[in-house]
């Protein structure tokens, strides 16, 4: 899917909530892509040089703060907007999957928003029904759920603010701002798709989450790596955290592992990937 095609979406929806106070996360691939773009112009130095080429991804992942389904009547202004710009739910994800067909597309091809929020333990003893599926508020209700990602345990800590303007569908002029995860949060999020897809053939055996680890861990800045420390020092007895140590044990800590063979299946892979440093990078990180 073409990035513009994202990027209107994102100015869409940023335009339509202008006046209401909603943080919109933005994670997954698009959120990558957001993220590598804010390292290109700010010119910060990064952990490593070397970065993938930019990919296309075909949707947008948008991770909700936990306080907004808890209060759901703070929802209303997202789902009004969603109604507003044609936004359809997914029927076999009712109300935490939306698309959207686009003329631009190819037939049979729809612009996918998917909504997400962190771990299910942030809402123990709220008004949140909660599931593996999905984060229900009971009351009021909102038409509006989220899929819970429960090893984005930092999901809300140290987000990082991104400019986007441009021209919407209807052709105004929109500016504003969206935040894209910490590193730390983006890598835990992609250890554990790696690990769960790198043996499934539809989904090319994890490659391009082993490409986005990579990515992820290539443009974090000097600053983002030491509040990783911090994060890591905060969450070192969580369990998801444990089992993201297993995970880089298992797939990422030489250069015969699995994850790295993936990252060097991948279309993306380039001879320069400091692949000794990214993986020395990553188990210092993900050490118990």
């Amino acid at each position: 899917m073409r990035t513009s095609i994202l990027e209107r979406a994102l100015l869409d929806l940023i335009h339509e909530l202008k006046d209401d106070d909603i943080d919109l996360i933005i994670g997954g691939g698009y959120g990558i892509l957001l993220r590598v773009n804010e390292r290109k112009k700010s010119g910060t130095r990064t952990l490593l040089s070397a970065w993938p080429q930019e990919r296309t991804t075909g949707d947008i992942d948008l991770f909700l703060r936990a306080e907004l389904l808890i209060n759901p009547e703070q929802l209303r202004p997202l789902r009004t907007a969603l109604d507003s710009l044609d936004y359809k739910p997914v029927e076999s994800a009712k109300f935490y999957q939306f698309y959207k067909d686009i003329p631009d597309l190819p037939s049979g091809t729809s612009l996918k928003l998917d909504i997400l929020t962190g771990p299910v333990s942030r809402f123990v003893g709220t008004n949140v029904k909660t599931d593996n599926r999905r984060a229900k508020p009971r009351y009021p209700k909102v038409d509006l759920h989220a899929h819970p990602t429960n090893e984005a345990i930092s999901l809300e800590e140290y987000l990082e603010p991104v400019k986007i303007s441009g021209i919407t569908s209807s052709s105004t002029q929109v500016s504003g701002v969206v935040f894209t995860p910490h590193a730390f949060t983006f890598l835990m999020m992609k250890l554990f798709a790696f690990r769960d897809r790198y043996t499934d053939k539809n989904k090319d055996y994890g490659i391009y989450h082993a490409l986005d680890i990579y990515s992820i861990l290539a443009t974090t800045t000097e600053e983002e790596w030491e509040s990783a420390f911090e994060l890591k020092e905060q969450y070192r007895n969580d369990q998801y955290f444990v089992d993201a140590c297993s995970i880089v044990q298992s797939f990422f800590s030489d250069k015969e592992s699995i994850g790295i063979i993936r990252l060097k299946e991948s279309p993306y892979y380039q001879e320069n990937f400091e692949v000794d440093d990214f993986i020395i990078n990553i188990i210092n990180l993900f050490s118990a």
